[in-house]
């Protein structure tokens, strides 16, 4: 793609659409979703660059429609906008002659009228050279670090625009650095850094942080036995369990069938802690405040408040499930996930997660997380990296790695000692055919009596 258009300025993706999106007797609606970006990649091990690839990409999706049907296609874009256009218009001329060849779609939903939004965030990030410099540097410092790790970086864009006048842009540049300090065997620190404003003294706290820790998993490693534990799980641990809980339970389509993970909460048959609040907030992530298909999203959905259901709402719709059910649509995609969850905070000073735990387990990480019963919201996984027995309030232990099994509505719920006052940005790391703007943001919490399975 030419560097000179890259649809990564508004003005770009405008010219685009005013040649696309010119009216047509036969249609009822023409769309344009766009998707761009320019990213860093960069990967590290044993504190050296092991690979750097640069990725500049942009795909459309042109649809048409008119009654109840819609054709669709994928399409990327080369960059230079004359080509790009005369392409996507013989795309469309396609489209509109396949409209005769499909059946209606009952479920099918569009906006009532135009709608309109602008994010454009510019931050302020570090060049490629100066974050491997920097890494090159800690490595080599005190005792040789063996940094394993992945880099990405740079501006993301979503656009939307259609012929009945809605106009979307959403611009964010970020970034996000994962990795780890080996120590041995199965022994690492994972640390996540990740914003839109790189600053170097906050990489390097991270950094000297896992440092310290990764002189405490020299120690021997304890096996734990089987049974119920006192835990405070860092905030990359509760991203994970918040996430699973995200995969249908918060659904319109998974609460009306049935299927949702979280039926007993909505029974009443049982309850979050008081002072549980957790929302899909967009206006707080770096996703887009629009879908796909042109909806607009709202800032903030209340999923759990104090504790229970909110009064009105609660869940996530899709616009097919907001049709089969007769609610309004959130925007959500077709799987109705959360993309932007946001657990707040609650009264555990920040410094005081380990005093207030006391004895017991401190998780940093997860993995192999699962529903071991879906209705009963039953998950089980096993603890990975840094993870430390604590005694009195200090890390005395790494832990050898344990399996859990527990009902989470009982972890958060009568099990939930309390929440760390800041919440963390946890952004989404995927990277599969494009980076992902999805994020958890959540405090660390302290619960009672985890259940160990082996």
């Amino acid at each position: 793609m030419s560097p000179s258009l890259t649809y990564l300025e508004s003005e770009h993706f405008e010219a685009l659409a005013a040649a696309l999106l010119q009216p047509d007797p036969a249609l009822d609606r023409c769309t344009l979703h766009l998707c761009a970006e320019t990213s860093d990649f960069l990967r590290f091990n044993q504190g050296a660059l092991r690979q750097a690839t640069g990725v500049q990409q942009t795909y459309v999706t042109v649809a048409v429609e008119r009654g109840q049907r819609r054709t669709e296609s994928l399409l990327s874009l080369c960059g230079d906008l004359a080509a790009d256009v005369q392409r996507l218009q013989a795309e469309r001329t396609l489209l509109t002659a396949q409209l005769d060849l499909i059946d209606d779609d009952p479920g099918l939903q569009r906006p009532a009228i135009a709608t309109h939004s602008r994010r454009d965030e510019r931050g302020a990030l570090a060049t490629a050279a100066h974050v491997i410099a920097l890494v090159h540097e800690a490595a080599a410092r005190g005792p040789k670090q063996d940094l394993v790790g992945f880099y990405a970086a740079g501006p993301v864009a979503h656009a939307f625009a259609d012929s009945l006048g809605s106009r979307h842009w959403h611009r964010v540049e970020s970034f996000h650095f994962d990795w780890c300090l080996y120590q041995r065997a199965d022994k690492a620190v994972k640390t996540v850094y990740a914003g839109t404003h790189w600053d170097d003294a906050g990489f390097a706290a991270r950094l000297d942080e896992a440092t310290s820790r990764v002189q405490l998993l020299e120690r021997p490693a304890r096996t734990l036995q089987p049974g119920a534990y006192r835990v405070a799980f860092a905030p990359a641990a509760m991203a994970e369990l918040l996430g699973m809980l995200g995969w249908g339970g918060f659904s319109l389509k998974a609460r009306r069938t049935g299927v949702s993970s979280l039926m007993r909460l909505q029974r009443g048959d049982a309850a979050f802690a008081p002072g549980f609040h957790l929302d899909e907030t967009i206006a707080r992530s770096t996703t887009p405040a629009f879908s796909p298909e042109g909806f607009a999203r709202p800032a903030e959905v209340a999923l759990v408040k104090d504790g229970r259901p909110p009064a009105t709402g609660g869940t996530l719709s899709s616009p097919r499930s907001a049709v089969e059910y007769g609610m309004p649509t959130t925007g959500a995609h077709g799987g109705e996930s959360p993309e932007a969850l946001h657990l707040h905070g609650g009264n555990i000073p920040d410094a005081d997660l380990l005093h207030v735990l006391g004895t017991g387990l401190y998780i940093s990480n997860l993995w192999y997380l699962n529903y071991s019963d879906r209705a009963a919201c039953r998950m089980t996984g096993m603890t990975r990296y840094a993870c430390f027995w604590v005694e009195n309030g200090e890390l005395v232990a790494p832990l050898n790695v344990m399996r859990f099994d527990d009902d989470v509505l009982r972890l958060f719920g009568p099990g939930l000692v309390g929440l760390t006052a800041t919440p963390e940005f946890i952004p989404n790391s995927d990277t599969y055919g494009a980076r992902g703007l999805g994020s958890v943001t959540t405090p660390a919490a302290v619960v009672e009596g985890l259940t160990l399975t082996l």
